[in-house]
């Protein structure tokens, strides 16, 4: 039996609950340090007067880095390792967010939260790609949205941080703490394994031979298996004309507006959010409790999400959350008493997030182990273009005078088209192997 085949019939057990937390909270700290910009902005604005269009730079520039991260961390993790770019690009954004406490003028926060979307950026596709790799076909979809998850953890924790330190010892207390998950890379280097199938694609047989021997003997699996001297390995240049060659090209076209479809949703609610609700009239700590309450729905959100994706498919779950979440934002946009707002922003938060969890679960799927991470990188960046421009057009559109009611008609309008996309372009994964998907 090939080494593959082995690591796909090792049963789910101790070791892929392990990799899921250690992966995981690389994601909650990710998560937390984007989330802290969306906590920061309305205290940031009053402290240095600035524009809504400023605003919106802001959350853009962090999204600009995230795109040229992803793009160059995908490419760097197929050759040289999920793990190695999964620590250098976490050690990057953490340092980046200290620095953003130093920040001494608009333009020096935006270099450096520039720098903070990088290492977000590159972290967040690598990651998913390792744990799509060594997840079992049948429990991928569930594994996959639960790693999703603890982005919900994270905003939560940016949440906290935001309620409990900003009002009493100012924004820049945040970022600072914001600075300590790169102490996590020193757990990474000892807890993540490297990818059995990018060891493969590399020649490195003998190393995969002993991470899944590993894993068999944990799990009491035998198998008989005589391992060969590695083949010579010949480097191939992924080319990016390549995912748009058959029998890439539909999947790419799906995943580049699906990614942009809710990258841009996303960003612009959320990353806005506080500073909608203090721009309803309530007070900075108010609206941070009402975000905090709005952040708890989030998790059962992924969690209901990973009970659906493994049982109805990736469609299915993905189209539906996607088509709940446009109906939840346009509740949230016409609400008019502080409980309808939480209501639906709940609600919002529930369904959006859960199709989150299902992006990352079907996106690294769709293509083979030698351009997976470089594939799902430039799928990741393409939505930051999304989440670029979000940020900036809602902070236009509260300049001219919109209103609350039409920047969540607008993304009402993008979620119901991207579950159109999903439904009309993609193809089902589900219990699929990943040779059976991308071969």
């Amino acid at each position: 039996m090939d080494i593959v085949s082995r690591l796909e019939q090792v049963p789910v057990s101790k070791f892929h609950y392990k990799l899921l937390v250690a992966t995981g909270l690389g994601w909650m700290f990710d998560a937390m340090d984007t989330g802290l910009i969306a906590f920061v902005l309305p205290a940031l604005a009053k402290a240095w007067g600035l524009s809504p269009a400023q605003m919106g730079y802001i959350g853009s520039a962090g999204l600009v880095g995230m795109a040229v991260g992803a793009v160059l961390s995908g490419f760097a993790a197929d050759r040289y390792g999920r793990k190695k770019v999964f620590a250098v690009t976490l050690l990057i954004y953490s340092i980046a967010t200290g620095l953003c406490g130093l920040a001494w003028d608009f333009t020096s926060l935006l270099v450096f939260r520039f720098l903070v979307g990088f290492g977000l950026g590159g972290e967040l596709p690598v990651a998913a790609t390792l744990m799509t790799e060594y997840s079992p076909p049948a429990a991928r979809g569930k594994f996959i949205v639960l790693l999703e998850s603890f982005w919900g953890l994270g905003w939560l924790a940016a949440a906290l941080i935001a309620y409990l330190f900003i009002p009493f010892y100012g924004w820049q207390a945040a970022f600072f703490i914001g600075a300590l998950p790169a102490l996590y890379v020193f757990v990474i280097r000892l807890a993540v394994p490297e990818s059995v199938r990018y060891l493969l694609d590399k020649g490195r047989l003998d190393e995969a031979h002993a991470i899944v021997s590993g894993l068999e003997a944990a799990a009491g699996v035998t198998t008989a298996f005589a391992p060969t001297a590695p083949k010579a390995q010949t480097v191939r240049q992924v080319m990016f004309a390549e995912l748009w060659a058959p029998p890439f090209l539909r999947r790419t076209a799906m995943l580049w507006l699906l990614w942009f479809g809710i990258v841009y949703s996303y960003y612009g609610i959320f990353t806005w959010l506080p500073s909608l609700m203090t721009a309803q009239g309530f007070t900075i700590i108010k609206s941070f409790e009402y975000v905090l309450i709005m952040t708890l729905a989030q998790l059962p959100g992924y969690f209901s999400a990973a009970y659906l994706v493994d049982r109805i498919g990736r469609k299915a779950t993905l189209a539906l959350y996607l088509a709940a979440s446009a109906a939840a934002a346009f509740g949230f946009g016409y609400a008019n008493t502080p409980w309808a707002l939480i209501v639906w922003g709940s609600l919002m938060s529930f369904f959006n997030l859960g199709a989150w969890g299902v992006v990352y679960t079907y996106t690294p799927e769709l293509y083979p182990t030698r351009i997976r991470a470089f594939g799902s990188g430039w799928a990741a960046a393409v939505g930051r273009f999304g989440g670029i421009l979000a940020p900036t057009i809602v902070g236009y559109m509260l300049g001219g005078g919109a209103a609350f009611a039409g920047v969540f008609t607008m993304f009402t309008a993008t979620m119901l088209f991207i579950a159109t996309i999903v439904l009309v372009l993609g193809e089902e994964t589900r219990r699929k192997s990943l040779d059976e998907i991308s071969g």
